[in-house]
């Protein structure tokens, strides 16, 4: 079978085009949503046969409240139901959630395919205004979570991407 020499080029830009195109989807996709409560959701008990090690790091918002004495939590997973939970997160003692500064956790928990629901859970007064959450992965991906609105008060808060069309938060590769 003979191919035309003037279609080799066009078909090499191609591919190289489709090739990268495809590495940049998987890399990273945005999605552009804004958090919403659940009253639902219900947190899992972790079966901890396979346990792996998440990096989460919390940005506050520079326009949130000083800092909050609030008991803030946060539970993470992916479409197949499993859960990461951390109950308790805050210590006012150690300045964690302050205004403009980051706090870091590292959380044990079932390993996950792709995280694609992450909430928040706040109870407390001062009130708190995270601007991401930042999940790092054992396979060395990161879901970022952009918040940048107040926590209300008593009710799971976040975001659940596990049954839309694009099931990936911010997502790219290290």
């Amino acid at each position: 079978m003979a191919i035309n020499k003037a279609i080799i080029p066009l078909l090499v830009v191609f591919l190289i085009f489709n090739s990268r195109e495809c590495q940049a989807e998987e890399s990273v996709s945005i999605v552009s949503s804004e958090p919403q409560q659940f009253r639902s959701f219900k947190i899992q008990s972790a079966a901890e046969a396979n346990a792996c090690l998440y990096t989460v790091a919390i940005k506050t918002s520079c326009s949130s409240t000083r800092f909050t004495r609030d008991q803030i939590s946060l539970a993470f997973g992916d479409a197949y139901g499993n859960q990461v939970y951390a109950p308790r997160l805050d210590d006012p003692s150690s300045r964690a959630f302050e205004r403009c500064s980051t706090d870091t956790y590292h959380l044990s928990g079932p390993c996950t395919y792709r995280i694609c629901h992450l909430y928040l859970y706040r109870v407390g007064s001062d009130g708190w205004k995270p601007e991401n959450v930042k999940i790092y992965t054992p396979d060395s991906r990161i879901s970022t979570f952009n918040f940048n609105v107040f926590v209300p008060y008593g009710v799971w808060y976040g975001f659940n991407f596990c049954n839309s069309q694009n099931s990936d938060p911010m997502i790219s590769a290290v």
